[in-house]
């Protein structure tokens, strides 16, 4: 059976069960101006994409993120 959890319910699972794994999310949202979601994000501390982006966005924020885990 399945559990349905929306991306921060995700992201609190993975911070808990693979540290690692959370380091790299990238969260993608098309709520850049809600309140919960603008707190969610600042703590999160992950980079977010606002929806609708471009390939080379996708790709340069990638780029970044895989530059911090190596680090």
């Amino acid at each position: 059976m399945f559990t349905i959890m929306d991306g921060k319910e995700l992201h609190q699972w993975l911070k808990k069960q693979h540290p690692k794994v959370a380091d790299g999310v990238i969260f993608t949202t098309g709520d850049v101006m809600g309140g919960d979601t603008q707190i969610f994000l600042e703590q999160a501390s992950r980079p977010f994409l606002p929806k609708p982006f471009t390939a080379d966005e996708l790709r340069a924020i990638a780029r970044e993120t895989l530059k911090q885990l190596e680090r």
